[in-house]
C-alpha cells in the first residue's frame, strides 16, 4: 500500500517534470505576462536556491536539523517548528548519519500533532505529504516548488523551511528554549549578588531581547540564512562560521555536563547513603549517582528516533512551572520559614550572579530556527517579547521566593534545600531528576552529529566510528562532572564565558558586519553599547567563576 522513500521522491519529481512540458506546450496560447510572470518566478526560486546553497554546503551541514530535535520540535506537519527533514533525521540514526548528507529523501510525516494545527494546515499537509500527488490540468505553484526543494536538497542535504509556526506555538519554543535549569539557581544567584543583583536580571533580559530582533534583520538581509552559523558565514565568512558553531556546540556540551552533576546533586540528597564498593573503588553517594545517570543517558544516545523523547522534551516548560508551583507551595502552604533579612549588594561575588543570570538568556542559538519556521515573521518581536517576559517573571518570582525562604544557606539548586519529608518537595525533586535524562541525548546530538560530518561517509566503519564518537562523549561529560562537580560554579562559568559571547557579543557584531553603511549611528552606538556590557560581563564573570572554581578544587 506504502510506496518507497525513492518512489514519492521520484513521483514528485517527474511530475513536476511532466507539468513543465504541458506547460511548454501551452506556451503559444498563453498570454505574454504570465510567461514573464512564470520567467521571473524561476529566477527568483534558482536565486534563491543558489543562495541556500551557499550557506547550507559547509560544516557543519546538520546543524539546523539537530538544533530543531534539540529545541523539542516535530516536523512542520506537526504545524510546530521544524523542517521536514526532522523525520528524515531521526528515522534513520545511526545507521545512516553519516551517509544521509549524500541521500536526500522525503520521509511520510509523523501522525499527530503536538499542539493542534489549524484545518487550513492539515488539509495543506495531507495535500504534501500523502502518496501520490494527484496530477492536475493547471500548473501548481506548490508542485513547482516541491521539484525545485527537491532538487536544492541535493546540493544542501536539507529541505526547505515550512512556514506552519503560530504565534502560540512559537512562543513555547521560545520559553522552552529559555526556560531550563537555570531557574534552579536564581535564588543562589541572589545570594552571591544580593537583592541589588536582581536588576541584572532584568539588564540582560532587556539587552537579550535586542540582540534577539538583531538576528532577525541579519537573517532577513540576504536569502538563503537561516541559522546561526548562516549569520556568521555572512558576517565574518567561513572563519566566522566555523567559530560559532564550535562556541555554540560547546555550550551544549556543557550543558551535558551540567545534567550529570545536576542528576548526582538531587539523587544523592534523596539517598544519602547509597554508596557501592568496588574493589579498590568506592564510590559515596554522588560519584555512584553519576555514573548511574551516565549509563541511564547513554542508551538514549544511540537511539535511532528520537521524535520520542523530542515529544516528552516539550514538556519541559510544563516541568519548570511544576518545580516553580512545588516551591511557592512549600513556602506559602506549608509555611516553611521565611528569612526577613539579606544581603542588599554583594560585590565580592557580583560576577559570579552575573555568569548565572546570563545563562538564564541562552536561547539565542534557537531564535533563527524559531523565526524562519514561524507562518506571519512579522509576530517574531511579539513572540520574543512574550517569551522573555513571562521567563523573566518567573526567574524573578523564584529568586525572591527561594531566597526568603533559604537565606544565605540556599543550595546551587534551590531543591537541595526543600524539606525532604513534604510531598511538594519530592515531587519537585523527582520531576528534576527526570527531565534532563529526556533533554541530555537531544542536547548532546547536535555536537556528535558535527563531529561524524568530519568522518567521509564512504568509510566502511563509518556506523563504528559515529558509536565510538558518542560513547566518547557521554563518558567525557560524566569525566568533566565528577572533576568539576559544581554546579551553580560551573554555570556561572558558562554564562559568563559562553552565553555573553551568543547572546550579546556575536549577535552585534554580526549586525555591524553585515548591515555595515546601512545602520543609523543610534544603532550602532547601541550595538557598541551591548557588546561593550558583554565584554566587561563576560571577563569579570569568567574570571571570578574560575577563580572560585580552582580555589574550591584546591
Amino acid at each position: 500500500m506504502k510506496n518507497s522513500v525513492s518512489d514519492q521522491s521520484f513521483y514528485v519529481e517527474s511530475e513536476g517534470d511532466d507539468e513543465e512540458k504541458e506547460d511548454n506546450k501551452g506556451e503559444d496560447d498563453a498570454d505574454g505576462n504570465d510567461s514573464d510572470s512564470s520567467n521571473y518566478s524561476n529566477d527568483d526560486d534558482n536565486y534563491n536556491q543558489r543562495e541556500q546553497s551557499k550557506f547550507n554546503s559547509q560544516w557543519p551541514q546538520s546543524y539546523r536539523q539537530s538544533i530543531d530535535l534539540y529545541s523539542s520540535v516535530p516536523s512542520p506537519s506537526l504545524n510546530f517548528l521544524g523542517t521536514p527533514s526532522l523525520s528524515r533525521l531521526s528515522s534513520s540514526f545511526l545507521s545512516s548519519s553519516l551517509t544521509r548528507r549524500h541521500t536526500p529523501e522525503i520521509l511520510p510525516t509523523l501522525s499527530k500533532p503536538l499542539i493542534p494545527a489549524i484545518d487550513d494546515d492539515k488539509a495543506r499537509d495531507r495535500h504534501t505529504s500523502h502518496l501520490p500527488i494527484p496530477p492536475t490540468p493547471t500548473r501548481k505553484p506548490s508542485i513547482r516548488k516541491t521539484s525545485i526543494y527537491e532538487k536544492t536538497s541535493k546540493v544542501s542535504h536539507e529541505l526547505p523551511i515550512s512556514r506552519q509556526s503560530s504565534y502560540g506555538q512559537a512562543v513555547i519554543n521560545g520559553m522552552n528554549v529559555l526556560c531550563g535549569v537555570g531557574i534552579l539557581s536564581t535564588p543562589y544567584a541572589v545570594k552571591e549578588g544580593g537583592w541589588a543583583g536582581l536588576s541584572i536580571l532584568l539588564i540582560f533580559s532587556v539587552l537579550s531581547f535586542y540582540t534577539g530582533i538583531l538576528l532577525r534583520y541579519c537573517l532577513d538581509s540576504e536569502p538563503g540564512l537561516e541559522t546561526y552559523p548562516d549569520i556568521g558565514q555572512a558576517a565574518f565568512g567561513t572563519v566566522g562560521r566555523v567559530a560559532i558553531s564550535i562556541i555554540l556546540y560547546v555550550e551544549l556540551y556543557a550543558c551535558c555536563v551540567e545534567y550529570i552533576i545536576l542528576e548526582s546533586d538531587n539523587l544523592s540528597s534523596l539517598f544519602p547513603n547509597a554508596h557501592l564498593n568496588f574493589g579498590v573503588f568506592d564510590l559515596n553517594s554522588r560519584h555512584l549517582f553519576a555514573l548511574m545517570a551516565t549509563l541511564a543517558v547513554l542508551p538514549t544516545v544511540m537511539l535511532r528516533d528520537l521524535s520520542v523523547l523530542s515529544y516528552i522534551s516539550a514538556g519541559g516548560v510544563l516541568a519548570s512551572l511544576l518545580v516553580v508551583a512545588c516551591l511557592f507551595w512549600v513556602g506559602l502552604v506549608d509555611q516553611v520559614g521565611f528569612q526577613a533579612k539579606g544581603t542588599t549588594l554583594n560585590l565580592s561575588t557580583l560576577p559570579v550572579a552575573i555568569g548565572l543570570y546570563g545563562y538564564c538568556y541562552s536561547g539565542h542559538a534557537v531564535f533563527p530556527n524559531i523565526y524562519t519556521s514561524m507562518e506571519k515573521r512579522s509576530l517574531y518581536p511579539a513572540v520574543l517579547l512574550a517569551s522573555f517576559g513571562i521567563c523573566t517573571m518567573l526567574y524573578a518570582g523564584v529568586a525572591g521566593m527561594g531566597y526568603t525562604m533559604f537565606g544565605e544557606t540556599v543550595q546551587s539548586q534551590f531543591t537541595l534545600n526543600m524539606p525532604k519529608d513534604l510531598v511538594a518537595s519530592k515531587i519537585a525533586l523527582w520531576t528534576t531528576v527526570v527531565n534532563p535524562f529526556t533533554k541530555y541525548a537531544l542536547t548532546i546530538s547536535p555536537v556528535a552529529m558535527s563531529l561524524e560530518e568530519l568522518i567521509p561517509s564512504n568509510h566502511a566503519k563509518s556506523r563504528l566510528y559515529a558509536i565510538l564518537i558518542r560513547t566518547a562523549l557521554v563518558i567525557s561529560t560524566l569525566i568533566v562532572g565528577l572533576i568539576i562537580p559544581f554546579f551553580g560554579l560551573l554555570m556561572a562559568l558558562i554564562g559568563s564565558l559562553l552565553t555573553m559571547l551568543v547572546t550579546l557579543i556575536l549577535p552585534c557584531a554580526c549586525y555591524l558586519s553585515i548591515l555595515r553603511g546601512k545602520i543609523s549611528f543610534f544603532q550602532r552606538s547601541m550595538c557598541t553599547l551591548v557588546i561593550t556590557i558583554g565584554v566587561i560581563s563576560s571577563a569579570f564573570g569568567t574570571f571570578s567563576a574560575m577563580s572560585k572554581i580552582i580555589q574550591n578544587l584546591s
